[in-house]
C-alpha cells in the first residue's frame, strides 16, 4: 500500500548539537564509543561533530581524534559541520570516511532575527542578505536550474519576539522573486528554529502557504529546537501537510540533548529526541530502518558519558510492546522509579523489591483471550457485550 506520508531523510545530530553544550572534559574515547554505538543502530546519517574554533566551542577541540579513530559503518553517511573555508579545508582531510554536507540546492537564506545572527555568527542580517547576489550569480554561471530558499528563526526570537507567518512569507517572497528574475526554478525550502519558537499550528500554516503559493517546491528541510517541548508536535504537523511526492529532511539528537550558548536557553534548548521521533514514525507506518532497542542502548550510554539524564521518553518507558511476549506482566508489582520502569529492557529483576499490594493474583478474561490467540475485542461479535449482559 502506498504511503500517505512524505519521504523522510533523517540526520542524527547528537555528536555535534548535543555534545557542543556538554562538558569539554568528556574523554575522546568515550565520544568514540558513543559514535560507534550510534553506527550500529541502523541510522543512515550521523553528524560526527564540528570543525570549528575551540575558542568558541571547546567541546569540538577533539574532532580530529574522533574522525581518525572511530569505526565507520558501511552504508552510513558521516558528516561534520564546517562554517567557513578553514573548517571545510580541515574536513576535506577526512573525506572519506566523511562526506561533505553540501546543500544540494544553491540557497538564498538569512536569519529572521538580526540579534541572534550577530550573537551566533558575528554578522548582521543585512550582511547575510548581501551574499544573495553572489549565490545567484554562481548558480547562473554553473547552469544550476533548481534552487532553494530558506530562513532561520523562522517563527520567532527570544530577543525580538514572535514573527507572524506573514513576515516569514514576506522574506521568502523576496528570495523567490530574485530567483525568478534569474530564471531559476525554486524547488526547496529550509526553515530553522534555533530558539524554539516552533508551534504546530504555525508550522502547518507556513507549509500550507508555501505549498499553495509555490507548488513546485517539493523538498523541505526543517530544523526544530525543543526548549518549549513543541518539536515533535511541529514535526507531526509538517507530516500531515506534506504529500507522498514531497521529501522532508529532519534532524534531532538521541535523548533530545543539545543546546546553544547564544540563544538564551543553554542546555534546555534541546532537539526532538531521536528515539521518540523515530518511534513515532515507525508506528505511523514510516520505515526508518533503525533498531529502536539499539538506539535506546546508545541513549543510556550517552547518559553515562555526560553524567546526567537526557530528555527523551522512549528510552525511559520503552517502546510500545508490539507482540504478546513483549507485553508487561499483569502481576508485576508497583512500578514507581525510572529504574523500575527499565524492566522493558533489563527484566523483572529491577522491580523484585517493589511493593506488591494485591492479596490474590491479577486475572483477566481479556488477557486469557489474547494468550489463546483471540483478539481482545470483537468489533462485530459478542465479546464482551454478551458477557456483560448487554446482549439478549
Amino acid at each position: 500500500m502506498k504511503s500517505k506520508w512524505p519521504k523522510i531523510i533523517y540526520k542524527e545530530e547528537g555528536m555535534r548539537e548535543g555534545m557542543q553544550i556538554e562538558s569539554a572534559n568528556i574523554p575522546v574515547d568515550s565520544k568514540i564509543e558513543l559514535l560507534d554505538s550510534l553506527s550500529e543502530t541502523g541510522l543512515k546519517w550521523i553528524v560526527v561533530g564540528s570543525f570549528v574554533s575551540p575558542r568558541y566551542t571547546p567541546q569540538m577541540a577533539c574532532i580530529d581524534e574522533i574522525v581518525k579513530n572511530f569505526r565507520p559503518k558501511p552504508g552510513v553517511k558521516y558528516t561534520a559541520l564546517a562554517l567557513n573555508e578553514k573548517g571545510i579545508e580541515r574536513a576535506l582531510e577526512y573525506v572519506p570516511p566523511l562526506t561533505l554536507d553540501i546543500d544540494m540546492f544553491p540557497r538564498l537564506q538569512c536569519h529572521m532575527c538580526d540579534v541572534f545572527t550577530r550573537r551566533n555568527a558575528n554578522r548582521s542580517q543585512f550582511q547575510e542578505i548581501e551574499t544573495w547576489p553572489s549565490v545567484i550569480e554562481s548558480a547562473v554561471t554553473n547552469n544550476i536550474t533548481e534552487v532553494g530558499i530558506g530562513l532561520h528563526a523562522a517563527w520567532g526570537s527570544n530577543f525580538l519576539g514572535e514573527f507572524p507567518v506573514d513576515w516569514t512569507m514576506a522574506v521568502l517572497e523576496r528570495q523567490h522573486a530574485l530567483w525568478e528574475k534569474a530564471e531559476r526554478s525554486v524547488v526547496s525550502v529550509a526553515l530553522g528554529d534555533p530558539m524554539s519558537w516552533c508551534m504546530p499550528h504555525k508550522v502547518e500554516e507556513t507549509l500550507i502557504q508555501i505549498k499553495t503559493r509555490w507548488p513546485d517546491i517539493s523538498h523541505f528541510r526543517l530544523h526544530f529546537h525543543n526548549a518549549r517541548n513543541m518539536a515533535l508536535a511541529s514535526i507531526y504537523a509538517a507530516l500531515t501537510v506534506l504529500s507522498p511526492e514531497d521529501t522532508l529532511e529532519l534532524d534531532g539528537t538521541i535523548g533530545g540533548f543539545g543546546g546553544c550558548p547564544y540563544c538564551g536557553n543553554g542546555q534546555m534548548t534541546g532537539q526532538a529526541p531521536t528515539e521518540d521521533l523515530l518511534h513515532m514514525l515507525e508506528d505511523m507506518g514510516i520505515d526508518t530502518g533503525v533498531n529502536i532497542e539499539r538506539l535506546i542502548e546508545s541513549v543510556w550510554l550517552c547518559e553515562k558519558i555526560v553524567g546526567h539524564e537526557l530528555y527523551g521518553h522512549v528510552s525511559k518507558a520503552g517502546p510500545r510492546p508490539k507482540s504478546f511476549s513483549q507485553l508487561y506482566d499483569i502481576n508485576m508489582p508497583f512500578i514507581e522509579t525510572r529504574h523500575h520502569a527499565s524492566h522493558f529492557k533489563l527484566g523483572q529483576e529491577v522491580y523484585n523489591d517493589s511493593i506488591y499490594p494485591w492479596k490474590t493474583a491479577i486475572a483477566s478474561a481479556y488477557y486469557d483471550r489474547l494468550n489463546s490467540g483471540l483478539p481482545v475485542y470483537e468489533v462485530d461479535g459478542d465479546w464482551p457485550w454478551k458477557q456483560a449482559g448487554l446482549l439478549g
